[in-house]
């Protein structure tokens, strides 16, 4: 029997990754409290989707930074730049949504090792894209020029948004019985790509079209763009009663736990919808199990709404009207984990 090939085969282990967060918590938990009492107060513990911090007027300022992470490889591999920059919008963006708030702004970073008009010019045309499917707006940056630390590219940012402190959502309010709402990815979205990678070019050239695929070549899987969640959670958030949002990113439904361990619950999603063709192809040639599957990769479902199950209807309707498609794809249990179709993912 072929060997199973995970994450932490890939180069990401994930367990020792999620150590380090937390002590990097630890030694700067202390810093939170150097605002208190001061403009700029810290509403929000560290490791969430984003930090909240008090700016007067019953508004509650959410900043987040994030970056595209290995995908910017495949972007050099294709020598095709145009759409990485509206990952790394999506990245951030989908991230600030999570706690009700609005983005607002972008600041992004490009560091590269030698100076291409062409490639710039192309990740600014993303960038741009990405900023105008959020309505953010891009208020600046920094390329910098790194010929010795940098080989290729990398290409993050950082964001705000702007939310009334009475409407913050941290999953504090989900209770068990809510459902939880699968909103459909555009693919492997920018998570999971250092084992994606591995995978499908170990078995693959990136202009090669597996019959699994339908016709798409491995290269425009790695490299289609994620899908930006802002104008539909947006008018969820103001239309219906919004118990619970989740970016599902690096973890992916591992990362539910960020809720649950809030409001004191874990999640049970008994009805995943069928993957894309290319999580299959994957699962396949490199016998992953289904728990590491949905412990990397996003499976289809990019981004989950809890809510009471009322207002699925509401939800759905948004869901259409923006041509997203959605399912009930769990519901908030008492016990503190997270199962998926019977297997403990987190």
């Amino acid at each position: 029997m072929t060997e199973e090939f995970t994450y932490a085969k890939a180069g990401v282990d994930v367990s020792k990754e999620k150590n380090a967060y937390k002590r990097i918590g630890e030694i700067l938990r202390e810093t939170l409290a150097l605002r208190k009492g001061k403009f700029g107060e810290v509403l929000s513990d560290i490791g969430h989707y984003a930090g909240l911090v008090d700016i007067g007027g019953g508004r509650a300022l959410a900043v987040h930074a994030d970056g595209v992470g290995t995908k910017i490889m495949v972007a050099e591999f294709m020598n095709k730049f145009d759409t990485i920059g509206i990952d790394c919008i999506a990245m951030n963006v989908n991230d600030l949504i999570c706690m009700g708030a609005e983005p607002v702004l972008i600041v992004d970073y490009l560091a590269i090792e030698k100076l291409d008009d062409r490639i710039i010019e192309e990740i600014a045309k993303g960038l741009a894209d990405g900023a105008k499917q959020s309505d953010v707006a891009i208020v600046g940056g920094e390329t910098a020029l790194m010929p010795d630390m940098i080989k290729g590219s990398d290409l993050s940012a950082m964001s705000m948004g702007v939310v009334e402190k009475d409407k913050v959502i941290t999953g504090g309010s989900i209770c068990v019985g809510d459902i939880v709402i699968g909103l459909e990815s555009s693919g492997l979205h920018s998570n999971g790509l250092t084992l994606a990678r591995k995978l499908l070019l170990g078995s693959f050239n990136i202009n090669d079209a597996p019959p699994e695929l339908n016709g798409r070549t491995v290269g425009q899987e790695l490299l289609e763009p994620t899908k930006i969640y802002v104008k539909p959670v947006m008018e969820m958030v103001r239309s219906c009663e919004v118990h619970g949002l989740a970016n599902i990113t690096g973890g992916a439904f591992s990362k539910l736990m960020r809720l649950g361990d809030i409001a004191g619950i874990g999640f049970d999603l008994y009805s995943m919808p069928e993957p894309h063709p290319v999580f299959k192809l994957m699962q396949k040639i490199g016998n992953v199990s289904e728990r590491e599957m949905h412990r990397t990769f996003n499976m289809g479902v990019g981004f989950c709404v809890i809510a009471d199950k009322k207002e699925y209807g509401k939800i759905e309707d948004i869901c259409k009207k923006y041509g997203i498609k959605c399912w009930i794809i769990g519901k908030a249990i008492s016990e503190k984990k997270v199962f998926v179709r019977g297997t403990e993912v987190g």
